[in-house]
């Protein structure tokens, strides 16, 4: 793996190469951790990389890399740096013949997202879309037991993505990461919903295999001085027919991370919390409410593939992540060997969930600014 970002005192950065290593499959081989290059000389030194291997841009790491014997280069790169940073990389590696992983939202712009889908198309090069949510073990059981059906018809879904930590203007007190997400050149036309709505928009999808057909959005910025939105909630409706409501906000004091889903079908439902991940309750109309718990031999097999410790023990956020790219890493093993991976266990969020990314940004915000009550969900 190489890396474009992710250099000293970056969260996010860190947070991916932790993932990428923890099954073994992955080795962190070259970089350019910063658009400064002594920054980046300097993220390399501390990672423990050769000086040969750590470069001062993006270009010149492609280029470099590309040169390189096919034993020795990089096989894929890691882009995760912000949102405005993410398409040339991501193109300029496609483009030389190296598969990608990208932070999400994909792009910086809809149109920038279907370039980088039909590049995709044209190589034939893997692209993982790092939604975290979807890695988790009880969200791949909740998936499971809706595709079987064990629900009937899906009728009802409601996601909330509630945090906290931009109660205050942040972005004018030094907070790095509240600076960059909260400035329209940097993040996009979206604020909040573009960075934990989309989450949430995934999360729904994902779980349910139904799309946002249409949407009725109240999009807000409540935090005087701040350039894009902090607030939001929109009313949903799916192609398969169910109806929804999505929430996500930032300026709920004292939240942390609580991104939560409930699911309802004719015969039941499903409740997960990302702060209790390892949980799954399942409801049902004729008897009593069941806790699925993460580890357990009664679970899917798409759910045991993703769970990595026994019955009892936490699994989280960074295993959640780890998943993506273990999954990843599978996938590419196997088309490096000629083979085929067997994709309903070694799923992981693609460029088709990138470009449904960026069109909920579009139509979210654009319905958030219209009178009118529905805006169709265009790609």
């Amino acid at each position: 793996m190489g890396m474009i970002g992710g250099g000293m005192g970056a969260f996010i950065g860190a947070v991916h190469r932790k993932a990428a290593a923890m099954d073994g499959l992955i080795e962190l081989s070259c970089g350019a951790f910063s658009n400064s290059p002594e920054k980046s000389k300097a993220s390399g030194k501390e990672l423990g990389l050769p000086e040969s291997r750590v470069y001062p841009d993006f270009r010149t790491m492609i280029e470099q890399e590309k040169k390189l014997p096919a034993d020795q280069r990089m096989h894929f790169v890691s882009i995760v740096t912000p949102n405005f940073a993410h398409f040339e990389p991501a193109m300029l590696a496609l483009e030389n013949g190296f598969h990608v992983v990208i932070e999400k939202p994909m792009t910086f712009t809809l149109e920038e997202a279907r370039q980088l889908a039909a590049k995709v198309k044209e190589t034939g090069l893997l692209l993982c879309l790092t939604h975290t949510y979807a890695g988790y073990p009880m969200v791949k059981q909740a998936r499971y037991m809706v595709e079987q059906g064990l629900f009937g018809k899906i009728r009802k879904v409601y996601v909330e993505y509630p945090q906290g930590w931009l109660s205050e203007l942040s972005e004018k007190e030094g907070n790095a990461q509240a600076a960059w997400r909260t400035d329209p050149t940097k993040s996009g036309k979206a604020g909040a919903m573009g960075d934990i709505g989309t989450h949430a928009a995934h999360l729904a999808e994902y779980i349910t295999g139904q799309k946002i057909q249409k949407l009725s959005a109240d999009i807000q910025t409540i935090v005087p001085g701040r350039a894009l939105d902090d607030d939001g909630a929109a009313l949903l409706r799916f192609d398969s027919g169910a109806s929804g409501v999505l929430i996500a906000t930032q300026v709920a004091a004292g939240e942390e991370n609580n991104l939560s889903i409930r699911v309802y079908g004719e015969k039941g439902g499903l409740s997960w919390r990302q702060m209790e991940p390892n949980s799954l309750e399942v409801l049902w109309q004729d008897k009593p409410k069941e806790v699925y718990r993460a580890g357990q031999g009664y679970l899917s097999p798409v759910a045991l593939h993703n769970c990595r410790t026994p019955a009892g023990h936490p699994e989280g956020y960074i295993e959640a992540f780890a998943n993506l790219y273990r999954n990843f890493a599978l996938t590419l093993q196997a088309r490096l060997s000629g083979e085929e991976p067997d994709t309903t266990l070694v799923d992981f969020p693609d460029v088709e969930d990138g470009v449904r990314g960026m069109a909920f940004i579009d139509n979210i915000i654009a319905s958030g600014k219209s009178d009118s009550k529905w805006t169709d969900f265009k790609i």
